[in-house]
């Protein structure tokens, strides 16, 4: 049994409407879940909750959409592990690393991977499967510029007893991790 789960983080219609670079990500994204689906790494779908949206807007982007045997919680925060049963859903199925995808990048990302470490997982960041929202045209720092300096954040942050890297889609891969 695989001790790895994919997170994919508020991937949703309503949010990603100015994101960066949103196309090329949700296509990695949707890479990403169809190869944890095929090696039978559980796939968890965060969803904030938007109260007074027109129904639809609220939903995971149809790109990256859950299919049958795939969960999705919803938070009301920018932890992913606050109040939502996503702790106790990895512990069950025995999970000790996550790899991290989705929106936005210096919130819920940001949020829920150190809320990972701090809960004693292993931590995959993939650092071109996150986004965030553009910024108007001069302002500081970029879209981009959030998301690089959230990629080199966390190749260079440190947690006593766990492993962190931050790895391309094309290269995460759903193996077991190595014994501790």
């Amino acid at each position: 049994m695989p001790d790895t789960a994919l997170l994919v983080i508020d991937m949703q219609t309503a949010l990603l409407s100015d994101a960066h670079d949103v196309d090329t990500c949700l296509r990695r994204v949707a890479r990403l879940t169809g190869r944890a689906r095929s090696a039978g790494v559980p796939v968890v779908y965060l969803r904030q909750r938007l109260p007074g949206l027109p129904a639809g807007l609220g939903d995971v982007h149809p790109a990256v959409a859950p299919r049958p045997g795939d969960t999705v919680l919803d938070k009301d925060s920018a932890d992913s592990f606050l109040d939502t049963g996503l702790g106790d859903l990895l512990n069950e199925r025995a999970v000790r690393r996550v790899v991290v995808t989705g929106f936005a990048t210096e919130y819920c990302v940001d949020s829920t991977s150190r809320s990972a470490l701090s809960h004693g997982y292993d931590l995959a960041l993939v650092s071109d499967g996150h986004t965030t929202p553009e910024r108007p045209a001069g302002a500081a720092p970029s879209a981009a510029q959030v998301v690089a300096h959230h990629n080199a954040t966390f190749a260079g942050i440190q947690y006593a007893g766990r492993t962190i890297t931050v790895t391309p889609a094309a290269h995460i891969r759903f193996e077991a991790a190595p014994a501790r």
